[in-house]
């Protein structure tokens, strides 16, 4: 049964109990919709656990791994980027295996650089001392192939829920932060960015817990 939180507390509360049980090491899927405030909220979550835990919290952030432009553009995918096609899955789950085995002293992840809107590969470490590691991404929960093949990874699953009237504002500004017109704006989000939310609203599997920041 999916739980509903508003508190940041309350996750901080639920992943220290998942910390806590069978000696392993645990994943925690944030998933939302573009605009959502997934990594803000994946951020604070890091924040609040890691001066509890110091050293022992991390982040994969899902947008590591974009295909580049090039790949992109060959596909004739570019104006769709961030739409779930455009992403490395395979990549994703490797990265996950490798660190749910635990074999490794360190494991490098990419990282995806907003300001260069490319991938950074081997640009963040996740030592094997991490025990929990916090997975964010739109689709990490989508129903459909080859998505739905994380699954078995995510111990706790999140869906961050705002409305729809919120995500618009929210990736209009970002956007306008990127210098774009308004034209280009519209027409970014409305051929890309609100499908592509309206795609992780409806086709997402049921999270443990559905959580609105107040």
């Amino acid at each position: 049964m999916t739980r509903k939180f508003d508190r940041l507390s309350d996750l901080v509360t639920k992943a220290q109990d998942a910390m806590g049980k069978g000696g392993k090491r645990i994943f925690l899927a944030i998933v939302g919709a573009p605009g959502s405030g997934k990594s803000t909220t994946a951020e604070a979550l890091f924040e609040a656990l890691n001066a509890l835990h110091p050293g022992k919290i991390a982040i994969l952030p899902m947008d590591g791994f974009h295909f580049d432009d090039a790949v992109l553009r060959a596909m004739d995918r570019l104006p769709w980027k961030g739409a779930p096609d455009t992403f490395d899955v395979g990549g994703l789950r490797s990265i996950l295996q490798r660190l749910k085995d635990g074999e490794e002293e360190t494991v490098a992840v990419p990282v995806f650089d907003r300001e260069l809107e490319i991938s950074r590969g081997s640009a963040r470490i996740i030592p094997a001392e991490v025990e929990l590691i916090i997975v964010e991404g739109n689709y990490l929960l989508l129903d459909q192939s080859p998505w739905n093949s994380l699954a078995p990874y995510f111990d706790l699953t999140v869906f961050v829920d705002v409305l729809e009237e919120e995500l618009r504002s929210r990736l209009y500004a970002r956007w306008q932060g990127f210098g774009l017109s308004g034209e280009e704006i519209t027409r970014k989000l409305e051929s890309n960015d609100l499908p592509n939310g309206h795609l992780v609203i409806a086709k997402s599997r049921k999270a443990d817990i559905r959580y609105r920041a107040t």
